[in-house]
């Protein structure tokens, strides 16, 4: 039996020629796979890669006409961790041939744990059932508060329904549920894309230590480089179905031998400064079907030669236990051009421009705003004062329950502060002023109707011709023709480009962004940033960015205001707070990034 170069022990999953086909063709294109108790795993990627249909082919959950082929070993148990109902015994599966076996193989072998708990959770039933169905015998009960115990919540989340507790709770619920029938391998698909920093963080080091005291191997499925970086031993980089590159973590994305890993990587923005323009990849990625004897990534890299289109390239060792689907494997890849330092707002109103400064009128203020929602015990805003200068734009970030998100929602009036003033150009803001644009573009965006139908809605509502559709598509950098198509046919970045386009019908002056880069890749989220950027110095629009990424919120603005427990705790230029912050919780914002993370 082979045994992991991460580890040196012999692996408890291993993963032979996975294919996973639909009736367009294949998805996932002959993968291999080993984990060792113990090692940690990712597997990261663009949407569209093939990451999560590995995962459901290696868990028995494919979609309806979906199928896989290949082999799943899951060799037998140490004596120690058997289970005396199943045994030592282990397990060889056809992935080919439905059947049974998953029943063997899914919470008792593998744990897969989701990227929303509220989905994988029940609302119907209380948490303390959903973590028993897994406990067969006497003693559930006890047994239920132990694994609640060990994930950190006190026995009565038992009694609790998912929709009373914290989206940090919920996921460390659906990790004790995942871990009831003591699973040799925990698979966590995007396991903390919808939380906060901090709450990430504390979810991390849950599964990290988790993972050590029972000897689990973990599979991190992640689109987030810094996450990968700071918790996985080894990387694997999918795409296009197709793996691309594997090794050890700091090998392959400190010296990444694959031009798509080393532009993936590039496209991370920085916390520690800001680029002029963040690097992205053009294009998106193929359909997997699509791509012919040809290297995959080649309509999308800057080193393609013919040779690159004649056949599809083979994984070839670049260094012990790197390896790598690239002609060019063996030689660096050229880093990213540098950027040049970018101009800065200083101060509201203040901006410069090479030597002088010049002052901007005051756009947005908002002093002393208060709203306590019924029935909670704490205000969501508690007397928070902010100024933004036209053309400005600024940052609020803070934890879940912070209050930013209200804040946002009072300032474009879909909420109504208790007390306090906000103005707009010194009178109350107006609807058509004062845009906003939300995390999910989809679900923002009427499915049925086609983007120029959606647009020429809201170019009427402002009184301008529908003749302006093409105008607004080009102005977020989408062609005249997708006016035709509908939300499914986009992909998540352009459906963001046009909920922006829609949000600028009215030509708005503040464009309030509601964690709408969140769920977006990285190179996704690069390209909505840049065009954000070019759009403030087009048409001199100002921006409130909403963001719990630090990063994100160093590279859009000028100015950041930190928000805890409904306060403005801390506020002023971003290289400021982000680079020497007075206060204790900001401190502990920036500890809890995984770029400062500690890998184990």
């Amino acid at each position: 039996m082979t045994t992991s170069m991460a580890t040196g022990r012999a692996p408890l999953l291993a993963v032979r020629d996975l294919r996973v086909t639909s009736a367009a063709g294949a998805v996932v294109a002959g993968l291999d796979l080993t984990v060792a108790p113990g090692e940690t795993v990712a597997i990261v990627g663009e949407s569209g890669s093939g990451k999560s249909m590995t995962v459901k082919a290696l868990t028995g959950l494919l979609p309806e006409g979906v199928r896989a082929s290949g082999r799943m070993d899951l060799p037998a148990r140490d004596p120690g961790r058997a289970d005396p109902e199943r045994g030592p015994a282990g397990l060889e599966i056809d992935l080919a041939v439905p059947g049974g076996a998953w029943r063997e193989v899914r919470g008792s072998r593998i744990a897969l744990l989701l990227q929303d708990p509220f989905t994988s959770l029940s609302p119907v039933h209380r948490c303390g059932e959903q973590i028993g169905w897994a406990i067969s015998g006497a003693g559930r009960g006890e047994r239920v508060a132990r694994l609640l115990a060990e994930v950190g919540l006190p026995a009565e989340v038992a009694g609790k329904y998912p929709f009373q507790l914290s989206g940090g709770m919920r996921q460390r619920v659906a990790i004790a549920a995942g871990l009831a029938a003591d699973p040799d391998l925990l698979i966590a698909d995007e396991p903390t894309t919808a939380l906060d920093v901090t709450t990430q963080h504390e979810v991390l080091e849950l599964i990290a230590r988790l993972q050590r005291e029972r000897d689990m191997g973990l599979i991190l499925i992640t689109h987030d480089l810094r996450l990968a970086r700071s918790r996985a031993d080894r990387v694997m980089v999918m795409y296009a179905g197709r793996l691309i590159e594997e090794g050890p973590t700091a090998r392959v994305l400190d010296a990444p031998a694959h031009p798509y890993t080393a532009r993936l990587a590039a496209c991370d923005p920085p916390l520690t400064h800001r680029l002029a323009v963040l690097p992205t990849i053009p294009g998106s990625v193929p359909r997997p079907w699509s791509v012919g004897a040809e290297c995959a990534f080649a309509e999308r890299c800057a080193f393609v030669t013919d040779a690159c289109r004649t056949a599809e390239p083979s994984l070839v060792e670049v260094a012990d236990d790197h390896r790598a689907a690239c002609l060019r494997a063996g030689t660096a890849v050229p880093p990213a051009p540098a950027d040049a330092p970018d101009p800065r707002v200083t101060g509201p109103g203040e901006t410069r421009d090479g030597d002088a400064a010049t002052a901007s009128p005051l756009l947005l203020s908002v002093e002393g705003a208060a709203k306590r929602f019924p029935g909670s015990a704490v205000p969501a805003l508690d007397g928070v004062d902010l100024e933004i200068a036209a053309g400005e734009a600024v940052a609020v970030v803070g934890e879940s329950g912070s209050g930013k998100t209200t804040l946002a929602r009072c300032v474009v009036g879909l909420e109504q502060a208790d007390a306090g003033r906000i103005t707009f150009h010194g009178s109350a803001t107006g609807a058509r002023r004062v845009q906003i644009v939300f995390q999910d573009p989809y679900s923002a965006l009427n499915p049925g109707l086609t983007i120029g139908t959606s647009l020429a809605e809201a170019l009427r509502a402002a009184g301008r011709p529908k003749s302006e559709v093409s105008e607004l598509l080009e102005l977020v950098g989408l062609p005249a023709a997708y006016a035709r198509r509908r939300p499914r046919a986009l992909s998540g970045g352009e459906r963001q480009r046009v909920a922006i386009a829609r949000a600028l019908a009215p030509r708005a002056d503040l464009l309030v962004c509601d964690e709408s880069v969140s769920a977006l890749d990285v190179s996704v989220q690069a390209q909505v940033l840049n065009l954000l950027a070019d759009l403030r110095r087009r048409l001199g629009l100002t921006l409130l960015f909403i963001t719990h990424d630090l990063a994100v919120a160093r590279q859009i603005a000028d100015r950041v205001y930190v928000m805890h427990h409904g306060r403005v705790v801390e506020s002023g230029p971003v290289d400021s707070v982000l680079g020497a912050p007075a206060h204790e919780y900001t401190q502990r914002l920036l500890a809890s990034i995984p770029a400062a993370d500690q890998a184990d």
